[in-house]
């Protein structure tokens, strides 16, 4: 009997070499006849060689984005194709049924999501009119004359994404220097407490189907570098009601947030995409990539919500490739 067929395509895969690497051994274990291909738009991007197949494209911000993804899908009989990067959540989630008549699933959220979740004042309407706790958002005065009412206080760009532009400040002084640094600045309440991020996985119909929180105990150049996995119920809870919240939300979500002292849970940022600390919770157990693939093929798959490793400590560190460059790399 034949393999059922079942090709994967990872776009702006960049560093992400574990989940090239995933996906190929979900085929595997899945009993699939496919391929991952790569998508990115440097040929030196290390996971363009961790793939079955690659291609290079032009940047997101490019009119001919799309129209090169929908030429790839059809020309290479993708089922699915998981964004990574923020910028091009939008344009596939507009473009969704598109790919749909190629026959490609897109993993994204809705355009709703999408939207309230790429900018932090409308995250911040989302969790206050939802009823979730999250940081205070102060006024910004021109003149900063009475908008802070104590320090520190944290700045950040209203749209960006690893941590990009987040800076805590200590004084008026700082502040009025990094408000001219940083691009459509909003200013925060600063949290003392422990940072956490959730890996949650949501089904094609919404509903929430695992949740995988890990303390972030350590971040370099915007994404963690050391986290360990934490079976906190409450926690995982917040995840759960607040990735249910959203108005077609899709595949994986990252969740960030802090817990103070109190025990209270706060809320700063969701990210609709696999997140960059994510490699942890699938070591722990927790298998998004099968199941997604499982959920895309119709399987109905047993998802256990809660039967991941407690515990587990991740301790990232640099790996490398090596490619000819005689013109006889696979690209």
């Amino acid at each position: 009997m034949d393999k059922q067929k079942f090709h994967i395509l990872v776009t702006s895969v960049g560093r992400k070499v574990w989940l090239l690497r995933t996906f190929k051994e979900t085929l595997n274990a899945l009993d699939l006849d496919g391929k991952v291909v790569a998508a990115d738009i440097s040929p030196m991007a290390p996971a363009m060689y961790a793939s079955d197949k690659s291609c290079q494209v032009c940047r997101v911000s490019e009119a001919e984005y799309v129209p090169q993804l929908l030429e790839l899908c059809e020309r290479e009989e993708i089922d699915l194709l998981v964004p990574l990067i923020d910028t091009e959540l939008l344009p596939l989630a507009e473009t969704r049924e598109r790919f749909a008549q190629v026959g490609t699933t897109v993993l994204v959220s809705s355009p709703e999501v999408v939207r309230i979740t790429m900018d932090k004042r409308l995250t911040h309407r989302f969790l206050m009119e939802h009823g979730f706790d999250t940081p205070r958002i102060f006024d910004l005065d021109p003149e900063l004359k009475r908008s802070v009412p104590s320090y520190p206080v944290f700045v950040k760009p209203a749209m960006s994404a690893a941590s990009i532009g987040a800076t805590r400040v200590d004084s008026e002084a700082e502040l009025k220097v990094f408000m001219k640094r940083v691009e459509d600045p909003i200013l925060q309440e600063y949290l003392a407490g422990q940072e956490y991020t959730l890996d949650v996985l949501a089904d094609f119909q919404g509903t929430v189907r695992c949740v995988v929180p890990r303390k972030r105990l350590a971040i370099r150049a915007g994404e963690v570098n050391k986290a360990v996995t934490v079976k906190d119920r409450y926690i995982m809870e917040v995840g759960r009601r607040v990735v249910e919240a959203l108005p077609g939300a899709i595949g994986p979500i990252t969740v960030q947030g802090f817990q103070l002292s109190d025990g209270r849970f706060l809320l700063t940022d969701i990210n609709p995409r696999f997140g960059s600390g994510v490699p942890v919770a699938l070591k722990a157990r927790a298998d998004f990539p099968k199941w997604i693939v499982e959920l895309a093929l119709g399987r109905g798959p047993t998802i256990p919500y809660d039967e991941w490793q407690d515990g587990l400590l991740m301790l990232r560190y640099d790996e490398a490739i090596f490619v000819p460059s005689d013109g006889t790399s696979p690209l």
